[in-house]
């Protein structure tokens, strides 16, 4: 998964809805850019390097590093993220500019990151929490010692790891499952601390994973009235939009309602004495018909009776 690189800016506290006060580290996180990706076929592994900042002073090698990801400047830190064969298909391009919002979510669990706080050369006590020697019994310079640190004759050395004093901090640390409380454009707010000092380079990996009682932090004035606002702005938009399609459905009912009206009238004027004039005139083809008919069959045959008679 993509990694988001920023800087620690500021520790500062945070109220959650139910009431409960939390620390908040604030990373910046103005985006990464992709340097270059690394496939299956060529490097033997799939990933992604990201840079992040720029270099006041580069060298020839890393200006031309940084040219192939079209920037001006190389990158302060480069970060590479590794991915699964599965993942491979969406691997972003070579110059892509990766925002926080694109990969984190509020909720989400993550891994952070960089360089502890140097402190110098430290003692047992300090460095790795010893407790010291007895402040009694004439022990008086013997506080803060560390003790002993070998068996004797055997082994006859200090065994490898023996915790001592030494330099303490200036070390890559990673603090495991951090909360992120909230992503913005240019920010991550994450629960708790986060290695290193102020302006120091963090790398926050994701997890994957996701707190299912996450409980969101209390929204300022600001955020709120710009929230309001945009529903607001929403609101009339709705309205404006049924608005709208009520006097456009109006329109139509009044454009349709005449032409159905006037049809039904138009046909039954047409209609009614078409079928009259038809009936009129089949009526007075069949009488005209039946007179054609009667006059030669009943009026030839009676006038040579008469005449038979009457002679």
């Amino acid at each position: 998964m993509l990694h988001v690189i920023g800087t620690k800016a500021r520790q500062t506290q945070k109220f959650l809805v139910n009431g409960t006060r939390i620390p908040v580290t604030v990373v910046s996180t103005p985006g990464n850019t992709v340097m270059m990706t690394k496939t299956q076929d060529k490097e033997g592994y799939w990933s992604v390097q990201l840079g992040y900042g720029a270099r006041k002073n580069t060298n020839k090698p890393q200006m031309g590093h940084a040219k192939k990801a079209q920037l001006d400047k190389a990158p302060i830190f480069i970060a590479e993220a590794r991915f699964s064969e599965k993942e491979a298909a969406n691997l972003p391009a070579q110059g892509d500019l990766i925002l926080a919002s694109t990969v984190l979510e509020p909720g989400d669990i993550i891994d952070a990151r960089g360089k502890s706080k140097g402190k110098g050369f430290a003692g047992g006590v300090k460095r790795h929490g010893f407790r010291g020697g007895p402040k009694t019994h004439g022990q008086s310079d013997r506080h803060r010692a560390p003790g002993s640190i070998g068996s004797g004759t055997t082994p006859g050395r200090v065994y490898k790891g023996k915790r001592m004093a030494g330099k303490m901090g200036n070390d890559m640390t990673t603090l495991k499952n951090l909360e992120v409380v909230k992503v913005g454009e240019d920010f991550v707010w994450v629960k708790g601390v986060v290695p290193g000092p102020i302006g120091a380079v963090v790398v926050l990996s994701p997890t994957g994973k996701k707190n299912k009682k996450f409980v969101e932090v209390i929204k300022t004035t600001e955020e709120q009235a710009v929230i309001d606002a945009a529903a607001l702005e929403a609101a009339k938009a709705e309205a404006e939009a049924i608005e709208k399609a009520a006097a456009e459905a109006a329109k139509e009912a009044a454009i349709e309602v005449p032409n159905e009206t006037k049809e039904p009238k138009g046909t039954e004027e047409i209609s009614e004495p078409v079928v009259e004039v038809q009936a009129d005139a089949k009526e007075s083809s069949d009488a005209k018909a039946m007179d054609d008919k009667e006059e030669p069959v009943v009026e030839a045959p009676e006038e040579p009776k008469k005449e038979e008679v009457a002679k």
